[in-house]
Protein backbone atom coordinates (compact mmCIF):
# COMPACT_ATOMS: atom_id res chain seq x y z
CA UNK A 1 0.00 0.00 0.00
CA UNK A 2 2.96 2.53 0.99
CA UNK A 3 4.18 1.87 -2.35
CA UNK A 4 0.88 2.57 -4.05
CA UNK A 5 0.85 5.96 -1.94
CA UNK A 6 4.26 7.04 -2.87
CA UNK A 7 3.45 5.88 -6.74
CA UNK A 8 0.84 7.92 -7.14
CA UNK A 9 2.94 11.11 -4.73
CA UNK A 10 5.53 10.59 -7.89
CA UNK A 11 2.65 10.91 -10.62
CA UNK A 12 1.36 14.15 -9.14
CA UNK A 13 5.09 15.81 -9.03
CA UNK A 14 5.63 14.85 -12.32
CA UNK A 15 2.91 15.78 -14.06
CA UNK A 16 3.46 19.40 -12.03
CA UNK A 17 6.80 19.58 -13.28
CA UNK A 18 6.52 17.80 -16.97
CA UNK A 19 4.86 21.37 -18.10
CA UNK A 20 8.44 23.28 -17.81
CA UNK A 21 11.03 20.17 -18.30
CA UNK A 22 12.32 19.51 -21.66
CA UNK A 23 15.45 17.59 -21.37
CA UNK A 24 17.27 15.07 -19.20
CA UNK A 25 20.74 13.86 -19.99
CA UNK A 26 22.13 10.69 -18.37
CA UNK A 27 25.37 9.16 -18.87
CA UNK A 28 25.33 5.19 -17.77
CA UNK A 29 27.66 2.48 -18.61
CA UNK A 30 27.45 0.84 -22.24
CA UNK A 31 24.49 -1.72 -22.11
CA UNK A 32 23.52 -1.41 -18.98
CA UNK A 33 19.80 -0.34 -18.83
CA UNK A 34 16.55 -1.54 -20.59
CA UNK A 35 16.03 0.58 -23.10
CA UNK A 36 11.84 0.05 -22.46
CA UNK A 37 12.93 1.98 -19.14
CA UNK A 38 14.06 5.13 -21.21
CA UNK A 39 10.96 5.59 -23.30
CA UNK A 40 8.57 4.44 -20.73
CA UNK A 41 10.55 7.75 -18.51
CA UNK A 42 9.78 10.00 -21.27
CA UNK A 43 5.72 9.23 -21.47
CA UNK A 44 5.18 9.20 -18.12
CA UNK A 45 6.72 12.50 -17.59
CA UNK A 46 6.92 14.16 -20.79
CA UNK A 47 11.00 15.02 -20.23
CA UNK A 48 13.01 14.02 -23.40
CA UNK A 49 15.79 11.63 -22.25
CA UNK A 50 18.87 11.61 -23.74
CA UNK A 51 21.30 9.07 -23.26
CA UNK A 52 24.79 8.60 -23.61
CA UNK A 53 27.29 5.85 -22.78
CA UNK A 54 30.81 5.13 -21.90
CA UNK A 55 33.31 2.43 -20.88
CA UNK A 56 35.47 3.21 -18.23
CA UNK A 57 35.41 4.84 -15.00
CA UNK A 58 38.52 6.73 -16.36
CA UNK A 59 36.48 8.17 -18.82
CA UNK A 60 33.81 9.22 -16.69
CA UNK A 61 36.24 10.71 -14.37
CA UNK A 62 37.78 12.71 -16.86
CA UNK A 63 34.52 14.60 -18.00
CA UNK A 64 33.57 14.83 -14.58
CA UNK A 65 36.81 16.47 -12.70
CA UNK A 66 36.95 18.54 -15.67
CA UNK A 67 33.14 20.15 -15.14
CA UNK A 68 30.61 21.04 -17.60
CA UNK A 69 30.07 17.91 -18.56
CA UNK A 70 26.51 19.11 -19.32
CA UNK A 71 24.80 15.60 -17.86
CA UNK A 72 22.44 15.46 -15.34
CA UNK A 73 22.99 11.82 -14.38
CA UNK A 74 25.77 10.11 -14.28
CA UNK A 75 27.08 6.27 -13.41
CA UNK A 76 30.41 6.07 -11.32
CA UNK A 77 31.60 2.83 -9.60
CA UNK A 78 31.78 3.69 -5.58
CA UNK A 79 35.46 4.20 -5.63
CA UNK A 80 35.39 7.10 -8.45
CA UNK A 81 32.25 8.35 -6.86
CA UNK A 82 34.01 8.87 -3.12
CA UNK A 83 37.09 10.49 -4.67
CA UNK A 84 34.52 12.88 -7.05
CA UNK A 85 32.85 13.99 -4.40
CA UNK A 86 35.78 15.11 -2.44
CA UNK A 87 36.46 17.14 -5.53
CA UNK A 88 33.29 18.36 -5.46
CA UNK A 89 32.16 17.31 -8.49
CA UNK A 90 28.33 15.82 -7.49
CA UNK A 91 25.86 17.58 -5.59
CA UNK A 92 23.47 16.39 -2.99
CA UNK A 93 20.47 14.90 -3.35
CA UNK A 94 17.23 16.46 -2.21
CA UNK A 95 15.73 13.77 -0.99
CA UNK A 96 12.48 15.42 -0.45
CA UNK A 97 12.49 14.66 -4.03
CA UNK A 98 12.97 10.70 -3.71
CA UNK A 99 9.81 9.31 -1.91
CA UNK A 100 11.18 5.94 -3.75
CA UNK A 101 14.09 5.73 -1.53
CA UNK A 102 12.00 3.81 1.04
CA UNK A 103 11.99 1.19 -1.54
CA UNK A 104 16.00 0.74 -1.12
CA UNK A 105 17.93 -1.98 0.75
CA UNK A 106 19.65 -0.98 3.83
CA UNK A 107 22.35 -4.12 3.88
CA UNK A 108 23.76 -2.35 0.50
CA UNK A 109 23.43 1.37 1.74
CA UNK A 110 25.06 0.73 4.84
CA UNK A 111 28.24 -0.99 2.12
CA UNK A 112 27.73 2.05 0.07
CA UNK A 113 27.83 4.50 2.83
CA UNK A 114 31.82 4.43 2.92
CA UNK A 115 32.04 5.71 -0.38
CA UNK A 116 29.24 8.37 0.36
CA UNK A 117 28.46 9.13 4.14
CA UNK A 118 24.83 9.07 4.57
CA UNK A 119 24.30 8.08 1.06
CA UNK A 120 24.08 11.68 0.91
CA UNK A 121 24.76 12.34 -3.20
CA UNK A 122 24.12 8.82 -4.73
CA UNK A 123 21.62 5.87 -4.93
CA UNK A 124 22.67 2.42 -5.87
CA UNK A 125 22.18 1.38 -9.21
CA UNK A 126 23.80 -1.89 -9.55
CA UNK A 127 26.43 -4.14 -7.57
CA UNK A 128 28.25 -7.47 -8.04
CA UNK A 129 31.38 -9.20 -7.33
CA UNK A 130 34.86 -9.72 -8.67
CA UNK A 131 35.64 -13.24 -9.21
CA UNK A 132 36.32 -16.35 -11.12
CA UNK A 133 35.11 -17.79 -14.34
CA UNK A 134 35.47 -21.00 -15.58
CA UNK A 135 35.31 -23.07 -18.37
CA UNK A 136 33.99 -26.54 -16.78
CA UNK A 137 35.07 -28.60 -19.12
CA UNK A 138 38.42 -27.46 -20.20
CA UNK A 139 38.98 -26.67 -16.37
CA UNK A 140 38.28 -29.99 -15.31
CA UNK A 141 40.23 -31.54 -17.95
CA UNK A 142 43.11 -29.64 -16.81
CA UNK A 143 43.01 -30.28 -13.43
CA UNK A 144 41.03 -32.94 -12.21
CA UNK A 145 37.27 -33.35 -10.71
CA UNK A 146 38.23 -31.84 -8.03
CA UNK A 147 38.93 -28.50 -9.19
CA UNK A 148 38.46 -25.75 -6.42
CA UNK A 149 36.48 -23.20 -9.08
CA UNK A 150 34.97 -21.81 -6.32
CA UNK A 151 38.67 -20.60 -4.63
CA UNK A 152 41.61 -18.51 -5.03
CA UNK A 153 43.45 -21.61 -5.62
CA UNK A 154 42.52 -21.60 -8.84
CA UNK A 155 44.06 -18.61 -9.80
CA UNK A 156 47.09 -17.85 -7.31
CA UNK A 157 48.60 -21.00 -6.76
CA UNK A 158 51.35 -21.50 -9.24
CA UNK A 159 50.83 -25.28 -9.66
CA UNK A 160 47.13 -25.26 -11.15
CA UNK A 161 47.75 -21.72 -13.02
CA UNK A 162 51.02 -24.05 -14.98
CA UNK A 163 48.69 -26.29 -15.92
CA UNK A 164 46.12 -24.01 -16.81
CA UNK A 165 48.27 -21.78 -18.91
CA UNK A 166 47.54 -24.78 -21.78
CA UNK A 167 44.08 -23.79 -21.97
CA UNK A 168 44.21 -19.68 -21.53
CA UNK A 169 43.71 -17.31 -18.42
CA UNK A 170 43.09 -13.65 -18.14
CA UNK A 171 43.14 -11.47 -14.95
CA UNK A 172 41.51 -7.68 -15.02
CA UNK A 173 43.65 -5.00 -15.67
CA UNK A 174 42.82 -3.53 -12.59
CA UNK A 175 44.81 -3.56 -10.03
CA UNK A 176 42.25 -1.76 -7.41
CA UNK A 177 40.58 -5.47 -7.81
CA UNK A 178 43.81 -7.80 -7.89
CA UNK A 179 45.81 -6.51 -4.94
CA UNK A 180 43.26 -6.61 -2.90
CA UNK A 181 42.50 -10.57 -3.99
CA UNK A 182 45.69 -11.68 -3.66
CA UNK A 183 45.87 -9.66 -0.53
CA UNK A 184 42.89 -11.80 0.85
CA UNK A 185 44.17 -15.25 -0.81
CA UNK A 186 47.60 -14.99 1.94
CA UNK A 187 44.92 -13.59 5.14
CA UNK A 188 45.98 -9.94 5.01
CA UNK A 189 43.52 -7.28 4.90
CA UNK A 190 42.19 -6.47 1.45
CA UNK A 191 41.58 -2.73 1.96
CA UNK A 192 45.04 -2.01 3.49
CA UNK A 193 46.34 1.13 2.78
CA UNK A 194 50.04 0.42 4.03
CA UNK A 195 52.66 0.16 1.59
CA UNK A 196 54.51 -2.57 3.30
CA UNK A 197 51.07 -4.80 3.80
CA UNK A 198 50.14 -3.94 -0.21
CA UNK A 199 53.89 -5.22 -0.99
CA UNK A 200 52.67 -8.19 -0.14
CA UNK A 201 50.71 -8.81 -3.13
CA UNK A 202 53.66 -8.56 -5.22
CA UNK A 203 55.35 -12.10 -5.09
CA UNK A 204 51.34 -13.51 -4.93
CA UNK A 205 50.69 -12.22 -8.02
CA UNK A 206 54.40 -12.36 -9.66
CA UNK A 207 54.36 -16.35 -8.99
CA UNK A 208 51.34 -16.86 -11.52
CA UNK A 209 52.77 -13.90 -13.63
CA UNK A 210 54.03 -15.94 -16.27
CA UNK A 211 51.20 -18.37 -16.42
CA UNK A 212 48.54 -15.58 -17.68
CA UNK A 213 48.10 -14.94 -21.43
CA UNK A 214 46.59 -11.87 -20.91
CA UNK A 215 45.24 -8.50 -18.16
CA UNK A 216 42.47 -6.92 -19.99
CA UNK A 217 38.93 -5.40 -18.34
CA UNK A 218 36.44 -6.91 -21.22
CA UNK A 219 38.07 -8.86 -23.81
CA UNK A 220 37.38 -11.85 -21.51
CA UNK A 221 34.08 -11.99 -21.88
CA UNK A 222 34.04 -13.19 -25.47
CA UNK A 223 37.24 -15.13 -25.00
CA UNK A 224 35.28 -17.49 -22.12
CA UNK A 225 32.06 -17.43 -24.32
CA UNK A 226 33.95 -19.08 -27.54
CA UNK A 227 36.05 -20.94 -25.52
CA UNK A 228 38.89 -19.60 -26.57
CA UNK A 229 40.41 -19.26 -22.72
CA UNK A 230 39.49 -21.93 -20.05
CA UNK A 231 39.51 -19.09 -16.73
CA UNK A 232 39.25 -15.20 -15.93
CA UNK A 233 39.33 -13.28 -13.32
CA UNK A 234 36.39 -10.99 -13.63
CA UNK A 235 33.28 -9.02 -12.54
CA UNK A 236 30.37 -10.93 -12.12
CA UNK A 237 28.04 -9.41 -14.31
CA UNK A 238 30.70 -9.81 -17.16
CA UNK A 239 31.11 -13.68 -16.32
CA UNK A 240 27.49 -14.45 -16.26
CA UNK A 241 27.04 -12.48 -19.56
CA UNK A 242 29.92 -14.81 -21.15
CA UNK A 243 28.04 -17.95 -19.62
CA UNK A 244 24.58 -16.88 -21.53
CA UNK A 245 26.47 -16.02 -24.62
CA UNK A 246 27.56 -19.48 -24.38
CA UNK A 247 24.25 -21.32 -23.90
CA UNK A 248 23.14 -19.15 -26.60
CA UNK A 249 25.54 -20.29 -29.08
CA UNK A 250 25.16 -23.57 -27.72
CA UNK A 251 28.85 -24.27 -28.93
CA UNK A 252 29.40 -26.65 -26.22
CA UNK A 253 30.71 -24.34 -23.48
CA UNK A 254 29.78 -24.66 -19.59
CA UNK A 255 30.81 -21.51 -17.77
CA UNK A 256 30.75 -20.88 -14.40
CA UNK A 257 31.17 -17.95 -12.29
CA UNK A 258 32.16 -18.38 -8.39
CA UNK A 259 32.53 -15.51 -5.85
CA UNK A 260 35.93 -17.39 -4.13
CA UNK A 261 34.77 -18.82 -0.70
CA UNK A 262 37.97 -17.44 0.92
CA UNK A 263 35.90 -13.51 0.11
CA UNK A 264 35.45 -11.53 -2.93
CA UNK A 265 35.50 -7.86 -3.31
CA UNK A 266 32.55 -6.32 -3.94
CA UNK A 267 31.73 -3.25 -6.70
CA UNK A 268 28.80 -0.88 -7.07
CA UNK A 269 27.53 1.17 -10.06
CA UNK A 270 26.15 4.51 -8.42
CA UNK A 271 23.94 6.82 -9.44
CA UNK A 272 24.45 10.83 -8.73
CA UNK A 273 23.76 14.27 -9.52
CA UNK A 274 27.16 16.41 -11.15
CA UNK A 275 27.16 19.90 -9.22
CA UNK A 276 26.17 21.48 -12.45
CA UNK A 277 24.11 19.41 -14.05
CA UNK A 278 21.64 21.77 -16.27
CA UNK A 279 18.46 19.91 -15.16
CA UNK A 280 18.75 18.81 -11.39
CA UNK A 281 14.99 18.87 -10.80
CA UNK A 282 14.32 16.72 -14.21
CA UNK A 283 17.62 14.21 -12.62
CA UNK A 284 15.90 13.81 -9.45
CA UNK A 285 12.65 12.68 -11.31
CA UNK A 286 15.37 10.35 -12.83
CA UNK A 287 16.80 8.82 -9.86
CA UNK A 288 13.08 8.61 -8.95
CA UNK A 289 11.90 6.80 -11.21
CA UNK A 290 14.46 4.16 -11.49
CA UNK A 291 13.79 3.70 -7.94
CA UNK A 292 10.30 2.31 -8.37
CA UNK A 293 10.46 -1.43 -8.04
CA UNK A 294 9.38 -2.57 -10.93
CA UNK A 295 11.63 -0.14 -12.95
CA UNK A 296 14.34 -1.49 -10.76
CA UNK A 297 13.69 -4.99 -11.47
CA UNK A 298 13.02 -4.58 -15.03
CA UNK A 299 16.80 -3.24 -15.13
CA UNK A 300 18.43 -6.11 -13.31
CA UNK A 301 16.50 -8.88 -15.30
CA UNK A 302 17.99 -7.20 -18.63
CA UNK A 303 21.40 -7.00 -17.69
CA UNK A 304 21.58 -9.57 -15.17
CA UNK A 305 23.16 -7.60 -11.90
CA UNK A 306 21.54 -7.35 -8.32
CA UNK A 307 20.37 -4.12 -7.58
CA UNK A 308 20.45 -2.19 -4.33
CA UNK A 309 16.70 -1.84 -4.50
CA UNK A 310 15.19 -4.56 -1.50
CA UNK A 311 11.50 -3.96 -3.47
CA UNK A 312 12.26 -4.50 -6.50
CA UNK A 313 12.67 -8.07 -5.63
CA UNK A 314 9.11 -9.33 -5.74
CA UNK A 315 9.49 -8.72 -9.60
CA UNK A 316 12.79 -10.11 -10.07
CA UNK A 317 13.27 -13.41 -12.44
CA UNK A 318 13.76 -16.41 -11.14
CA UNK A 319 16.56 -17.29 -12.84
CA UNK A 320 18.04 -13.61 -11.40
CA UNK A 321 17.14 -13.68 -8.21
CA UNK A 322 17.48 -17.18 -7.87
CA UNK A 323 21.16 -17.31 -9.25
CA UNK A 324 23.75 -17.12 -6.20
CA UNK A 325 26.28 -15.69 -8.64
CA UNK A 326 24.00 -12.67 -8.76
CA UNK A 327 22.27 -12.83 -5.35
CA UNK A 328 24.64 -14.32 -3.12
CA UNK A 329 23.42 -16.57 -0.15
CA UNK A 330 22.96 -14.23 3.32
CA UNK A 331 26.63 -16.54 3.93
CA UNK A 332 28.27 -15.40 1.07
CA UNK A 333 26.89 -11.79 1.71
CA UNK A 334 29.01 -11.68 5.25
CA UNK A 335 32.07 -13.18 3.71
CA UNK A 336 32.24 -10.07 0.89
CA UNK A 337 34.46 -7.12 1.46
CA UNK A 338 35.03 -3.69 0.19
CA UNK A 339 37.60 -1.57 -0.50
CA UNK A 340 38.39 2.11 -0.57
CA UNK A 341 40.42 4.36 -2.79
CA UNK A 342 44.49 4.62 -2.27
CA UNK A 343 45.50 7.53 -1.11
CA UNK A 344 47.63 9.54 -3.79
CA UNK A 345 50.92 8.43 -2.30
CA UNK A 346 49.87 5.02 -2.03
CA UNK A 347 48.07 5.03 -5.28
CA UNK A 348 51.60 5.84 -6.86
CA UNK A 349 53.34 2.70 -5.31
CA UNK A 350 50.33 0.84 -6.10
CA UNK A 351 50.49 1.69 -10.11
CA UNK A 352 54.45 1.30 -9.78
CA UNK A 353 53.93 -2.27 -8.17
CA UNK A 354 50.90 -3.31 -10.99
CA UNK A 355 53.40 -2.21 -13.92
CA UNK A 356 56.13 -4.86 -12.25
CA UNK A 357 54.17 -7.20 -11.89
CA UNK A 358 52.28 -6.99 -15.54
CA UNK A 359 55.60 -6.37 -17.53
CA UNK A 360 57.19 -9.72 -15.23
CA UNK A 361 60.10 -7.70 -14.42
Amino acid sequence: MRHLMMTTTAALALTAFAAHAQEVRVYNWSDYIDEGLLSKFEQETGIKLIYDVFDSNEVLETKMLAGGSGYDVVVPTGTFLQRQITAGAFQKLDKSKLPNLANMWDVIEARTAQYDPGNDYSINYMWGTTGIGANVGKVTEVLGEDAPLDSLELVLNPANMEKLAACGVHFLDAPAEMIPMALKYIGEDPNSHDPDVIAKAEPVLSAVRPYIQKFHSSEYINALANGDICVAVGWSGDILQARDRAEEADNGVEIVYNAPTEGAQMWFDQMAIPVDAPNPDAAHLFLNFIMDPENMAAASNYVYYANGNAASKEFLEEDVIGDPGIYPSDEAMENLFTTTPYPANVQRIVTRLWTRIKSGT
